[in-house]
């Protein structure tokens, strides 16, 4: 499997350092699976209808969702857009879109 990087928006890391500390080992613990090429539907899943991605943490009863694309061009990256916690397992729609929405700025910026 090709090594797989994560890169973390500045907005994505804001969302990290707001949580917990033992919430942020976890999802930096999931991070690095995915990074070793460990991708699993409880870790790592395509959301339906979108070229958007989950990054997902299930802890202490919450879930964890870094919001996130690939970028396979010139290495393989997966890039986390930004980040929710959520009780209940439904996506608000709103958080795919504004995901889709930077996708589409990365896209535009990269390719200019």
């Amino acid at each position: 499997m090709e090594h797989i990087k994560v890169l973390l928006s500045d907005e994505a890391k804001a969302f990290l350092r707001q949580q917990s500390f033992k919430a942020q080992r976890k999802i930096a613990y999931n991070i690095r699976k995915l990074e070793s090429g460990i991708i699993d539907k409880e870790l790592f899943e395509k959301l339906a209808g979108s070229n958007i991605w989950e990054i997902r943490t299930l802890f202490d009863g919450s879930y964890y969702r870094l919001f996130s694309f690939w970028d396979t061009e010139n290495e393989t990256l997966v890039i986390a857009t930004h980040g929710i916690v959520k009780k209940t397992k439904k996506t608000p729609t709103k958080e795919i879109k504004r995901a889709e929405d930077i996708r589409k700025e990365y896209f535009n910026d990269k390719n200019k």
